[in-house]
Parts: structure tokens; C-alpha cells; sequence
């Protein structure tokens, strides 16, 4: 049987990229936060939609620096997502509150994040849609992969602090490598 549910109550069967960071560096400041709003708009070169609203610390950053890093996280970082999720880096040194640890990018200021199993350095290259929607489009110029570490399972956000933890891996055959 059907019933209606509110409406704000859509995006949790909607969100299906994993939690990740996003970093940027304002007037010599790193700051990072928890972004679940993002999706890929192109493969080659990846191209990526971000939504950052205007209200978070990261908005005038990367408004202004047009680069980031996004950084993914596995699922051991559970913990530290959420916590800076709901702190400000108006307020809060993050990197040192939460012990991540900052690496230096090679194409933008942004800083990796050596936690994370893999790190995008991204430019902004459109923001005609960030006046209405908060939305971001980036291009990764280069990509990271931490080899050693083992356990890339990521987790997806389903809203009011309930996560999902990638599952089995299920490969099938397909024309593209």
C-alpha cells in the first residue's frame, strides 16, 4: 500500500553518491566541510555539480578561489563526518579539532586530506546557477588514490543521522573498461 510523506522527506531516496569532504583555503585559512549534494555531470573530463549553500563558511571560498578539493572518506571516518558536519569553520579549526591531515595539492591551495582513500583537486569552471541554487560546476584536474589504504566502503547519507554503508560489489559485463 502507498501513503504520501512530506515532501523535504524526498532527497533520502534520492542521495546516491557517497558523504565526502570539500576544502578550501580564504585569506590563508583552510576550512572543510561535509557535503552529501553532489553528482557527477561528466565522465572525461569528470565534471562534477556541488551544491554548497550560502550559509556555509565554504560558500565565499570557493565562490571567490573557484577551487577545492573534494575528498573522499570511508566509512572508518563515520564519526568525524558528522562532527564536522555540524560545526562551523567560522568557528572551529577543523583540520586540528578533528586531527585530518592537510597535504599540498599540485594544482590548486586547497588541501588534500591524507585520512581519505582518494582526493579530487577541482576548479570551478560554472557558476551561472550558484545566484539561484547553490550549484557549483567543478572539473577534477587531478586525482589521488591513497593505495594502502584498504578499506575504501564509503557512506551514503539518508538523513536525521541515518547512514548506509556500501555493500557487496556486484560486476557485470560491460563495454566500457
Amino acid at each position: 500500500m502507498l501513503r504520501n510523506i512530506p515532501l523535504g522527506k524526498a532527497y533520502q531516496f534520492l542521495e546516491p553518491g557517497p558523504v565526502v569532504f570539500l576544502t578550501t583555503v580564504h585569506c590563508g585559512q583552510a576550512n572543510i566541510m561535509t557535503m552529501s549534494w553532489h553528482m557527477m555531470v561528466e565522465f572525461d573530463p569528470p565534471r562534477i555539480a556541488c551544491v554548497v549553500s550560502a550559509a556555509n563558511f565554504s560558500f565565499q571560498a570557493l565562490r571567490q578561489t573557484r577551487q577545492c578539493v573534494i575528498a573522499i572518506p570511508s566509512v572508518d571516518l563515520v564519526s568525524t563526518i558528522v562532527a564536522i558536519g555540524n560545526c562551523s569553520g567560522r568557528d572551529v579549526d577543523k583540520f586540528t579539532a578533528f586531527g585530518l591531515t592537510q597535504l599540498a595539492a599540485r594544482y590548486v591551495t586547497s588541501p588534500l586530506v591524507a585520512e581519505c582513500f582518494s582526493n579530487l583537486e577541482c576548479r570551478v569552471i560554472d557558476t551561472r546557477m550558484v545566484n539561484k541554487y547553490n550549484i557549483f560546476i567543478m572539473e577534477a584536474v587531478n586525482v589521488w588514490i591513497n593505495q594502502q589504504h584498504v578499506n575504501r566502503k564509503t557512506v551514503h547519507h539518508h538523513g536525521y543521522g541515518k547512514f548506509v554503508v556500501d555493500g557487496k560489489t556486484v560486476i557485470l559485463k560491460s563495454t566500457k573498461p
